[in-house]
Parts: structure tokens; sequence; C-alpha cells
């Protein structure tokens, strides 16, 4: 049986696969850079990080979504009508409070952020035999991989870093279900490599990159929770190795193993250098979007005093945060037929 790769061996290994890999590889190997930049160069991580990497790949979705004529027609209703359902939440939640939006938010993040992960695994394991055994298994081993470290978050001492904001989560601390979750994370993902290593030889084939993905999962996961208590390299695990593998889904899915036809507009975007167009068009808006994050909520690196902005929060956070919403929910939908 073939590698069950998405796009290219060479494509899917660096921008899929690799992140994971690379970004725990510089955490280990460059520990004294790491803290200069997080001393010295607050705002270029945020640029970088943040703007270039976490708030643009949720407009990737635009390109499997709005930005197709054909997709949005199939899904018109739910196009236009998300949005409004999810600043309607955002609504609802804020008026209970900014920490009450803000911790619903994180949760539906990490929900997010834990099911693409799954995606991935899934997709990898398109041409493996479907069983409900391989199937669940294969499940139970990534939403172990992500799972453990958020129940570690939970019920650990304060971590350094947050999703959003502080005390966005329910904590309870309590070291000995720790221990106990600690071992069971062990077993289970000791028990993973032996049947996988066992698989590999009865069946003669190994799953380069679904297996791959689930160790990626599990290391950025562990690293950037469990292991470290750091905010940059939480930053860097979870913004890099979940942000760049999905732009690059979309780019390779939905732009380039699509005939021009079916394109429409977007059909520059095959020609040369179509790659920096769509990359250009996710960072440009990324960017105005944060702009206006910073000039009318945050103000840490871009101030314009308008101060009468602040009486109108309970309006402006929810709509800002719409497309970041909008993107969990949708995201739900467009690959179910994957």
């Amino acid at each position: 049986m073939e590698q069950p790769w998405i796009h290219k061996v060479k494509t899917d290994s660096v921008f899929i696969l690799a992140p994971s890999f690379v970004v725990v590889a510089i955490v280990f190997l460059c520990q004294n850079w790491l803290k200069s930049v997080e001393e010295n160069h607050s705002f270029y991580t945020w640029l970088f990080l943040i703007v270039f990497i976490d708030v643009a790949h949720v407009y990737a979705t635009l390109f499997k979504t709005y930005l197709v004529s054909s997709e949005f027609r199939k899904r018109r209703k739910l196009l236009i009508a998300l949005p409004v359902i999810c600043f309607g939440i955002g609504l609802l939640l804020f008026s209970f409070g900014s920490k009450v939006f803000w911790s619903v938010l994180a949760y539906v993040a990490v929900f997010h952020f834990i099911r693409q992960q799954y995606g991935f695994m899934r997709l990898y394991a398109r041409k493996e035999k479907k069983t409900k055994i391989n199937r669940r298994f294969d499940a139970f081993v990534i939403y172990t991989a992500t799972g453990f470290p958020m129940l570690y978050w939970f019920l650990s001492s304060p971590r350094t870093f947050n999703w959003f904001v502080e005390e966005e989560f329910f904590r309870f601390e309590n070291e000995t279900l720790i221990e106990v979750l600690t071992w069971i994370y062990g077993a289970v993902m000791f028990f993973y490599i032996l049947r996988t290593g066992y698989k590999s030889i009865i069946e003669n084939y190994f799953n380069i990159p679904k297996n791959a993905i689930i160790a990626g999962t599990a290391l950025s996961w562990y690293f950037g929770i469990v292991y470290f208590n750091n905010d940059l390299v939480f930053t860097l695990l979870n913004v890099v190795s979940h942000g760049i593998p999905y732009m690059a889904l979309i780019y390779f899915k939905e732009i380039d193993q699509k005939d021009v036809s079916e394109l429409g507009v977007l059909h520059h975007l095959k020609e040369f250098k179509g790659i920096f167009l769509y990359v250009g068009i996710l960072l440009l808006i990324a960017f105005s979007e944060e702009y206006l994050w910073e000039i009318l909520v945050w103000e840490e690196y871009f101030s314009m005093n308008l101060d009468g902005f602040s009486n109108w929060q309970f309006l402006v956070v929810p709509l800002l945060t719409v497309p970041q919403f909008t993107h969990y929910v949708l995201d739900g939908f467009i690959w179910k037929s994957k």
C-alpha cells in the first residue's frame, strides 16, 4: 500500500508534518535564544506567531467556503446564518461578563484544536483497512495525546501562559489525580508504540504520515503544556503546529489540486507564484483584524486613544471575534465529507 499523502511527500512533510518536530527541536536546542526573544522582541513574536500564523489561519477557511462559488451555493444558509449566530452567542456571553465570554471561547478553541489533529489523523488513515477497532484506537490515542496535557493544565498549579486571558479555565489542583493520569497517559502511548510496531511487521506496512501526525501532536502538546511552563514555548508549539498545517491543507486541497474551472475568481492562485498571493491575502486580512483589536480593545502595540469605544466593548469584542468563532464552528461542517 502506498503512503496516503494529501498532496506530495515533500510538501506534506515540510508544511504539515514537520512544524511540530521542528519547533520542539528549536525549543530544546535554542533555550537562551528563545529567552532573549521573549524578553526583547515581544512585538515580533506577537506579529509573526499570533498575527501571521494564528489569526491568518482563521481566514484560510475563506478559500474553502465564502470565496468558492460552488461551495457557497451548496452551504448558502449555513454560511450566512453561522456568523450571525456566533455574533448573537457572543453578545449573550459578554452580557454575563468578559470573563465568561473568554472562558467559553477558550473551551471552544481547545475543542477545535483537538479536533483538527483528529481530522489530520483521519485524512492520513483514509487508505487503511477500516475496522471499528483501528478507528477507535487511533481516536483514543489522538485524544489522549491532546486531552492529558489539558487535564494536567486544569489540575496542576497555575501555568505561566493562557489560551486567551487569565483564569479562563476551571482549575482544581490535585497532584494525586495528575499522577494517576500520567501513568494512564504513559501506558496508552507505550501501548500505541507496541501496537504500531507489531502491526507494521505483520502487515509489512507503516503509515508514515498518520504516525507522524500522532507523534508530532503528542510531542507538541506535552512539551508545550506539561513539560515546559513558558509562555513563548506554549505559543510556539500551539500556534505553529496548528496554523501552518491548516493553511497548507487549504492550499493543497482547495487550490492546487483543483482545476482552473473549479476555482472561479480564484483561478489566479493556480498561476506561477499563486502561493504568495494566497499567503499575502491571509497576512493582510489578519493584520487588519488584529490592528482593529489593538486600537479598539487591547492597546498593547498600537493605540489611537479611542476612549469612546471603551463603552462599546460589549459590542466590539463579540463582533471582532465573529471570524474566529465562525472558523471554530464551521470547521466542524466543511471537512465532514472527507
